[in-house]
């Protein structure tokens, strides 16, 4: 599915009525001298709460994980050297 297109002069003279649209979840692609510039987006709000219903269910479709792997994989990839990082 295409963004709509609007042009740089459409941008600036229709600023309020684009930026409600962007506002309300509409996406569109920014031209200028008929060449596409740009995208104009809205931004993903964050859910910062997630019920504990929610967050079971998303979690029955989790894969298992192996705790051995998993500190395996740590270990592989942590720095163990006792070392002062401001030494030099």
């Amino acid at each position: 599915m295409s963004m709509p297109e609007i042009t740089q002069r459409d941008l600036r003279s229709k600023s309020r009525e684009i930026m409600d649209a962007v506002e309300h979840g509409q996406s569109f692609t920014v031209t200028r001298d008929g060449h596409q510039i740009g995208e104009l987006i809205p931004i993903r709000r964050r859910r910062r709460f997630v019920s504990r219903q929610e967050f079971a269910a998303m979690s029955r479709n989790a894969p298992v994980s192996e705790l051995d792997a998993f500190r395996a994989d740590q270990d592989a990839t942590a720095d163990h050297e006792e070392s002062d990082p401001y030494e030099r």
